[in-house]
Parts: structure tokens; C-alpha cells; sequence
């Protein structure tokens, strides 16, 4: 072989570990939406099963509620949904905290630096100091 056709061949073949290069990494940033995504997908399926379970639970409790008569059953039910809102609230105080906390044990930055990104090196600080305030 000529020392040109070497060089030539040398330039063809780096130029193809190039392109190789920019493909694997697309196909690495396309492999990490898409775990992202499925695990998002998945809390938030998980979310609605709880929710519906809830709303399921909520209608067979009034349903089985003895209907003793219209003024009574209508004044319980809106001293238990009075009742309801003022427990929910005072659960709801911590209840955001108490969930970022949880995002970011199933590993997904809370951070305004990267939110809702999958961490992919271990904690982050910026994260910590967050949970810390």
C-alpha cells in the first residue's frame, strides 16, 4: 500500500469512529428520556391507583352510611366533608416536603439546578442542602 492510501484510509476510518461516536451517544441521551419518562409514567399510574382506591373506598363508605333522614344526613354530611377538608389540610403542611423527599430517595434530582432528571452519580448537593433548608 501506498503511504497515501494509508493516511486516506486512516482519515476514512476515524471519521466513521466519529459518526459511530454521535450515534451511540443519541442513543444513550434516547435511552435516558426513556427511562425517565417510564419511571414518571409509572409514579404517576401508581398515583392514580391510590387516588382511585380512595374515591372507591369514599363511595362504599356512603353508600353503607345509614340514611336516617334528609336534613341529618345532609347536615353529617357536610360536617364529616368540613371535618375532611380541615384534616387534610393540616396533613397537606408537610406534604410537599414529605414528597420531594421521596422523589429524590427514587432517585431523581429536586434541585433547581436539574428537577425532575434522573441522578445517574450518587446525591447530589445541591439536592441535600434543599432537603436541609
Amino acid at each position: 500500500m501506498e503511504k497515501n492510501n494509508i493516511f486516506a484510509k486512516m482519515d476514512e476510518l476515524d471519521n466513521q469512529v466519529g459518526v459511530f461516536h454521535k450515534e451511540l451517544t443519541d442513543l444513550k441521551q434516547k435511552v435516558k428520556e426513556l427511562l425517565e419518562d417510564n419511571k414518571r409514567l409509572s409514579e404517576e399510574n401508581d398515583q392514580l391507583r391510590q387516588l382511585f382506591k380512595r374515591e372507591a373506598e369514599l363511595e362504599r363508605e356512603v353508600v353503607k352510611a345509614p340514611a336516617k333522614g334528609k336534613k341529618s344526613g345532609a347536615n353529617q354530611v357536610v360536617q364529616a366533608s368540613s371535618n375532611q377538608t380541615f384534616a387534610e389540610a393540616s396533613v397537606a403542611i408537610g406534604e410537599g416536603h414529605d414528597n420531594l423527599t421521596r422523589l429524590y430517595h427514587e432517585g431523581f434530582h429536586i434541585c433547581n439546578v436539574y428537577y425532575g432528571h434522573l441522578r445517574t452519580e450518587g446525591d447530589c448537593l445541591f439536592c441535600l442542602s434543599f432537603l436541609n433548608k
